[in-house]
């Protein structure tokens, strides 16, 4: 076996090598998206055994996956990080498509809500995705997430309904819950034959054939005629279907207007052009069998878009402060996005990035237009999963790794200097957890640094700070699991061992009414003194604003090379907090008017002036402790619902209502993060071990006085 295995790999290596210069409407580059437990990893590692990639099938709970590659994965038995993978599908069908050999370039993202700068940052270089759904529960809470994630960045999807031949599996329910929980336009393109133990196969309501799971033959789906006893109900799905997208496409719609009889291209065609407009959904269904997993490749090929197909990439000119776009096309300047860095400890730093139009070669030099800097281009690597393949060029559709770059990060533009282009960032939630890290000895210590920064640089929603006060250091994060799994990576990969306290809320602070004040700063020690002087109006913004910085100087009161300190000095303060020491937000500061001095005026006296003015007026507008509100969904049995609002009601959680879902009760409530510490525990315990919960972050709401007053005084 080792031997096939061996032959596998090098079979695969030249292929992908032949294949690299691959024509761009023959590429699509997909996610697999879902909630927690779905079933991601194991429709990628179906979809890579259907491909030939691997030479047997993965498995979650063996802790065999390909994409699942670090340890911690594979004894959790969860996605932590996204993995990339390249593999090929050849198109068979009749279809509004070429026939032939088609590149796909996968993406298997986490599903736990710790872990969401993963998906948010492979769904901004996406072409398309993946949504798989739990077939017996549907749309879960993170289903709900990651789906706004895609929406925010036009993500034409598709659907699948995973687990329909498991004990509890609701075909029908999973589709409600699509319409009412997400609103989104979609309709099933498959049926399933049965459910549960009783699923056989699934009825294709486009070509009107049925694929059973026992009709396979040599690897090969064979087409059988539907069952007399489901034809009434798939003709009934079929003309639905045709109803909803006959629209997308200006023929098929006039076709069906007339009252023409359409061809399978035709439906294809118009399931296609709804997909790519992000307007339609198609839902497949059934489980990871190699029906279902064929005709979902077929879907991938069929209906998600190329790179061709999707609007050129838009972006500023910074030399020029106008709009430009960039097409995919090799002829086109280079122009990419980082997404994703990642310290291997084979090649060193690898920055992902994607590639929007125009070529890249190792050894040449590209443009960091994020930083300004110009950046050496060392190898260049296709990525598959944990393994690398060099590559001479990357082009213009393509996700490639990139080893010798130094300064740039997560969500930079990377472009031809000579044809510089900024395109949108990548943007990530505020971390709502923290706790304080110590080295065990010195040894540890050098080490531990060098580590979290490393580890910082890979993780846009991990932040190290330090206590002033205490000589600290502090890692935040979206949450325990998160943190826990960082510290242990420091643990395995940089040998750090290191103790943690225990996890804090990440409080925060702001005003609750506008004031203003002045700042002077004024020392005169014999020579040259300093001088600053400045006014500053501040005003309390939305929640979930942040931070505004509004220059309104007039007449050269403050000259404007000073005008940056002042900022500086306020964002500084505004970091460390005045209330209690938490990081101040939710708050628009107005630099209206000051003096300065011919002589003394200078850059650290306007940044000490700008503190101070801040501070003041902060104490003036009176001010507000803020704590993260946490959106609780608890699955349990009927039984235990009365002790478990009783216990969410005691932890200040405002229960928004309840749902029977897959025979069991689903409680949605939000609540303050403060008050859910030990709730794991809690739960099994009123539960007997019967109940699960799912927690992501809300928003931000104020902390009650009386308690407020308690964090105050502890961190005093």
């Amino acid at each position: 076996m080792p031997g096939q295995q061996q032959k596998k790999k090098s079979a695969l290596a030249s292929t992908v090598t032949e294949n690299r210069d691959f024509p761009l409407e023959k590429i699509r580059n997909i996610g697999i998206i879902a909630h927690i437990d779905a079933g991601k990893t194991t429709t990628t590692e179906r979809i890579l055994f259907e491909t030939g990639k691997t030479y047997k099938h993965g498995s979650v709970d063996e802790g065999t996956t390909v994409t699942d590659w670090m340890e911690q994965e594979r004894e959790r038995g969860i996605t932590i990080v996204s993995a990339a993978i390249t593999t090929f599908w050849e198109l068979k069908n009749d279809s509004s498509v070429e026939k032939g050999n088609y590149r796909v370039n996968i993406i298997d993202t986490p599903g736990h809500i710790d872990f969401t700068a993963e998906v948010e940052r492979s769904l901004r270089v996406l072409d398309g995705a993946v949504m798989v759904f739990d077939g017996r529960t549907g749309v879960e809470s993170q289903s709900e997430t990651v789906w706004r994630q895609a929406d925010k960045y036009n993500v034409p999807r598709i659907c699948i309904l995973n687990k329909l031949n498991l004990i509890g599996a609701d075909f029908e329910g999973s589709l409600k819950s699509i319409d009412e929980r997400l609103g989104a336009n979609a309709f099933p393109v498959q049926l399933p034959m049965g459910s549960e133990h009783d699923l056989r196969g699934v009825i294709d309501l486009v070509r009107m054939k049925a694929y059973t799971y026992e009709g396979i033959e040599d690897n090969k789906l064979k087409e059988e005629e539907i069952p007399e006893d489901l034809k009434e109900k798939a003709q009934e799905y079929r003309s639905k279907l045709i109803e909803k997208v006959a629209e997308y496409d200006d023929e098929v719609l006039s076709k069906y207007l007339d009252g023409k009889e359409l061809t399978e291209a035709d439906v294809k065609k118009a399931i296609r052009a709804g997909v790519i407009s992000v307007k339609f959904f198609p839902i497949l269904g059934g489980d990871n069998r190699m029906a279902t997993v064929q005709t979902l490749l077929n879907a991938v090929v069929e209906y998600l878009p190329n790179p061709l197909e999707l609007p050129a990439i838009e972006g500023e000119n910074p030399q020029t402060g106008k709009v430009e776009t960039r097409k995919p096309d090799k002829a086109e300047p280079f122009s990419a996005l980082a997404f994703k860095v990642v310290t291997d400890p084979h090649v060193g730093r690898l920055v992902y990035i994607r590639i929007y139009s125009g070529k890249v070669t190792a050894g040449e030099t590209i443009y960091n237009v994020s930083k300004q800097k110009v950046e050496r281009v060392g190898k260049l690597v296709l990525m598959h999963a944990d393994q690398r393949e060099l590559i001479d060029e990357g082009y213009a559709g393509e996700i490639v790794a990139v080893v010798g770059v130094k300064e740039t990060s997560t969500g930079d533009s990377l472009s031809d200097q000579a044809h510089p282009i900024a395109l949108e960032s990548i943007s990530f939630p505020e971390p709502v957890i923290s706790l304080a890290i110590e080295p065990k000895t010195k040894q540890d210590q050098e080490r531990m640094s060098m580590a979290l920064n490393k580890l910082s640089d890979e993780d846009p929603t991990f932040k190290i700070s330090s206590d002033s006060e205490t000589g600290q250091t502090i890692i935040s994060g979206m949450g325990e699991l998160q943190l826990e799994i960082l510290v242990d990576r420091m643990k395995r990969e940089f040998n750090v061992e290191a103790g943690t306290g225990k996890p804090q809320v990440a409080y925060k602070e702001t005003i609750t009414n506008s004031a203003q004040a002045e700042g002077k700063y004024i020392r005169q020690t014999g020579g040259r003194g300093q001088y600053g002087h400045c006014f500053l109006e501040i005003e309390p913004r939305s929640r979930g604003e942040g931070y505004e910085w509004v220059n309104k100087i007039k007449g050269g009161a403050i000259p404007s090379e000073f005008i940056p300190s002042v900022e500086k000095g306020v964002v500084e303060k505004l970091e460390k907090g005045i209330l209690a020491g938490y990081p101040m937000t939710d708050i628009k500061v107005i630099l209206y008017d000051g003096t300065y001095h011919d002589v003394d005026s200078s850059d650290i006296a306007f940044k000490i002036a700008g503190s101070m003015a801040l501070e003041s007026a902060a104490k003036k507008a009176g001010m507000a402790l803020l704590e993260p509100i946490m959106k609780i969904e608890v699955t349990t049995p009927d039984e235990y619902m009365g002790d478990i609002i009783g216990d969410l009601s005691s932890r200040r959680a405002q229960i928004q209502g309840t749902e029977t879902r897959a025979g069991m009760t689903v409680i949605n409530a939000h609540g303050p993060l403060a008050e859910l510490r030990g709730y794991a525990t809690r739960l099994r315990s009123l539960s007997k071990g019967r109940a699960s919960f799912y927690m992501e972050p809300s928003n931000y709401e104020e902390v009650p006085q009386s308690i407020a007053e308690g964090v105050i005084n502890r961190t005093g």
